[in-house]
């Protein structure tokens, strides 16, 4: 029993070591707040904890991406047809922006709304 517990202690700590990091808030990494949390909660049990693992695996490969595909009129609505593809833009190049250009972008939309 003890032997499953560190193997689904292995499986969790492997996974979140996969996850991908975020560009966007770099000094809060979403796989640092799971591994407390699993760190803390060593109460479970390892079929629990072994859940949990398979949860975090299917997240990572993008399991439920895959067998329910969107398709069609919902990533692009009527009312702004270009909103989901200006929403990645916009979020790929975040990261990227000097202070200046953040600065700008905020004054722009500012006066825009006015």
């Amino acid at each position: 029993m003890a032997r499953q517990a560190i193997s689904a202690q292995r499986h969790i700590l492997r996974a979140l070591s996969q996850w991908p990091t975020d560009t966007l808030r770099p000094q809060v990494q979403f796989q640092d707040v799971l591994r407390k949390h699993f760190e803390a909660s060593s109460s479970l049990s390892e079929e629990e904890q072994l859940k949990q693992a398979n949860a975090l695996y299917s997240l990572l490969d993008n399991r439920y991406k895959k067998k329910y595909p969107i398709t069609g009129t919902l990533l692009r609505p009527k009312s702004h047809p270009t909103y989901f593809t200006d929403l990645i833009k916009e979020l790929e190049e975040a990261p990227s922006r000097s202070y200046i250009d953040r600065l700008l972008l905020r004054i722009k939309g500012v006066v825009r709304l006015q």
